[in-house]
């Protein structure tokens, strides 16, 4: 029974996730930031969907930090300062299905906080 409930959710993140890509593009200049949450980590990269590259990423498991709020604001703030150095202050935010709820907003604000713009 659990594993039935769980595919279900899955398909129905899945669901989301492409009605929201189907929406929103990146380019160099506007990238999309993809957020990806696991149980225990938090990822995140700028990807220029023009050009099919990856201009920036961070990594939740490398920084050793968790998927919970305050780790969320955290890589956030690192994200930010990243996205800065390569010149990047406007992007479009690919939740990736996941609901704006928790671990996301905080990642979010995170961004705002530190001069990003979503």
């Amino acid at each position: 029974m659990r594993n039935k409930i769980l595919k279900q959710k899955n398909a129905l993140r899945i669901k989301r996730k492409r009605r929201i890509r189907g929406k929103i593009s990146g380019t160099s200049s506007i990238p999309r930031i993809t957020v990806y949450k696991s149980n225990r980590r938090l990822y995140a990269q700028a990807i220029d969907d023009v050009n099919g590259v990856t201009l920036c990423a961070v990594d939740g498991k490398k920084l050793n930090l968790k998927s919970n709020e305050q780790s969320a604001k955290e890589i956030g703030k690192i994200f930010a300062e990243n996205l800065k150095q390569k010149g990047i202050e406007n992007v479009v935010l690919d939740r990736n299905g996941y609901q704006y709820i928790g671990v996301i907003v905080s990642f979010a604000d995170a961004l705002r906080e530190h001069g990003i713009k979503l």
